[in-house]
């Protein structure tokens, strides 16, 4: 038990660490290209946060069972919205303008639908894991040509002093990113052993702990934007994050090993994953500070609906 705490300290430790250098990594980023903050934090940030996610999925469809990946990816997203938004929002409303957000926002809302579609027979096919990739890609278009249009209608940019140089911003994301990989593995690590010792279910552990370990990058990435006042980053890396795992996570493992599960399986988690989406759009500029109290009880049927299955 003395091993198990002393991975909780360390992965506390290296995440508030890893997560400040990730954080000074994407903002000088986005400075430098010349962009808006919740642009990069929406690709960039969100993409670099589900790489747990995606090695998850890649690793079980490798091995013949793609479901994991599935609930994986819809887990997370959960997670994302419901308990990571719900705690963001304890420390008063999150500002936030429904226009830069739209797109985003209603893309998100029409994957879990979309998958729950695809999965009235029973399975995600490889043409619907196509699907879901296409749809990803088409999105990604739209971001480069928002990209290139926003840089275009800036004026012409000033020197930059010799000092600053992308490489420095570029060694603070990938090492922050590490760190914050790292966190979660020691973190899951040592949860679960001590959760073992009290004599906690594999099952009940999974469903908390270690998707809470899987979830540490974003929850560290918008805990740290709401102190450092850059809400634009949080907001951005948890839809993103939602959007990756969406299409690209759930397209991968259908794409790699058909997906046979029922869909009354998966039918509540794609709801719970709607109303918490729901949840956290805006209302005449700010997502409500009461918003993150329905949003945790959202989170706790969650768990409560797993631990019942």
């Amino acid at each position: 038990m003395l091993l198990d705490l002393a991975s909780l300290l360390a992965a506390v430790v290296l995440a508030a660490a890893g997560g400040e250098a990730f954080l000074r990594g994407v903002l000088g980023l986005a400075a430098w290209w010349r962009l808006p903050t919740m642009l990069v934090a929406t690709t960039l940030a969100a993409f670099a946060t589900s790489s747990p996610e995606l090695t998850v999925t890649t690793l079980a469809a490798l091995d013949g069972q793609p479901a994991i990946g599935l609930g994986d990816a819809l887990g997370s997203n959960v997670a994302n919205m419901a308990l990571i938004m719900g705690l963001a929002l304890v420390f008063g409303d999150v500002p936030a303008q429904w226009p830069p957000l739209r797109r985003d926002a209603l893309l998100a809302l029409l994957v879990p639908l979309l998958t729950g579609l695809l999965l009235l027979d029973g399975e995600l096919s490889r043409l619907d894991g196509l699907l879901l990739l296409g749809l990803f890609a088409g999105w990604l278009a739209l971001v480069a040509r928002q990209a290139v249009r926003y840089r275009q209608s800036l004026p012409a940019p000033e020197a930059l002093e010799p000092a600053v140089r992308p490489v420095r911003f570029w060694s603070w994301l990938l090492g922050g990113l590490i760190g914050l990989l790292v966190a979660g593995r020691l973190f899951v690590s040592g949860a679960s052993g001590l959760a073992a010792a009290l004599g906690m279910q594999g099952y009940v552990i999974g469903v908390t702990l270690v998707a809470l370990g899987t979830s540490l990058p974003e929850l560290v990435t918008t805990l740290l934007s709401r102190w450092r006042g850059e809400d634009d980053m949080g907001l951005g890396t948890l839809l993103g994050s939602n959007l990756f795992n969406g299409m690209v996570i759930v397209g991968t493992a259908a794409v790699i090993h058909p997906i046979r599960i029922p869909f009354a399986t998966v039918s509540g988690v794609l709801w719970i994953g709607v109303l918490a989406l729901l949840l956290m759009l805006p209302v005449r500029g700010r997502i409500p500070r009461v918003r993150g109290l329905l949003l945790l009880s959202v989170y706790a049927v969650h768990i409560a609906r797993s631990l019942s299955a």
